[in-house]
């Protein structure tokens, strides 16, 4: 994976109703989304940028040295958001893989952004993303937690069957957490964006669904430690608390 043909995008808008301005809020001197920002240049994959609509936001990562790209306001989801800003940066069409970086994920690892991209070695892979094993009945039963449910074909490698909001698979045998971080190929980002939302996505309200249910693959890695998101004040107070310990 050569860094001329991946490009890192970090959608980021002001949007979230539980923490308002999310991007921004400081975080041991620097906003949210610098902090992000910072983890994907030091996984040195490729380029970086941040994409949004909101220009406090871009003021911010052009502030402390980031590439930022207007997008949009009324985009549905990042995966729409990203696809406008690798447009905007790459009009040629010379990126080949396209990394989608979630910009409330502060503590994750520049490892675990580095680690999305092995599967994409495989041409008959769409589209890659991370899981860890669960180890709690907490995490286990909680609808808030993505579960990736997939067939093992390598060592800490899955085959996507599917994503679920509920405790699956039944049974004895491990589960795993989904982590939000999709490394795509080009081409199938092209065609995700034009699918319409699929019965299942719609269902769970989870969007690689759409992906599933187009017959498109998706594989996943399987990471030893799931970065925090920030979606509450709590979280918010254990990012803080995380990275000032670095």
């Amino acid at each position: 994976m050569t860094e001329t043909r991946t490009l890192v995008l970090i959608p980021a808008r002001m949007a979230a109703t539980r923490l308002p301005g999310k991007p921004l809020l400081d975080i041991g001197g620097l906003p949210m989304i610098v902090h992000v920002l910072r983890r994907a240049e030091e996984a040195q994959i490729g380029r970086v940028a941040v994409a949004t609509d909101t220009p406090e936001i871009a003021a911010a990562v052009k502030l402390h040295g980031g590439e930022v790209v207007m997008t949009r306001p009324d985009h549905p989801s990042g995966s729409d958001r990203i696809y406008e800003a690798l447009k905007q940066l790459d009009p040629q069409g010379k990126i080949e893989i396209v990394v989608n970086l979630q910009g409330d994920f502060p503590t994750i690892s520049p490892g675990n952004i580095r680690d999305v991209l092995p599967p994409l070695a495989d041409p008959a892979v769409d589209i890659a993303t991370l899981a860890a094993q669960i180890h709690t009945e907490e995490e286990a039963t909680n609808p808030n937690v993505v579960k990736a449910v997939g067939s093992p074909i390598g060592p800490r490698r899955l085959r996507a069957l599917y994503f679920t909001r509920a405790t699956a698979p039944t049974g004895d045998g491990p589960r795993y957490h989904h982590i939000g971080l999709y490394a795509y190929r080009r081409a199938a980002l092209e065609r995700f964006v034009t699918l319409p939302p699929s019965p299942l996505e719609q269902q769970e309200k989870l969007e690689q669904l759409r992906a599933l249910e187009a017959g498109m693959r998706i594989d996943v890695m399987i990471v030893d430690t799931v970065p925090r998101g920030v979606d509450t004040p709590a979280d918010l107070e254990t990012a803080r608390r995380l990275l000032a310990n670095n």
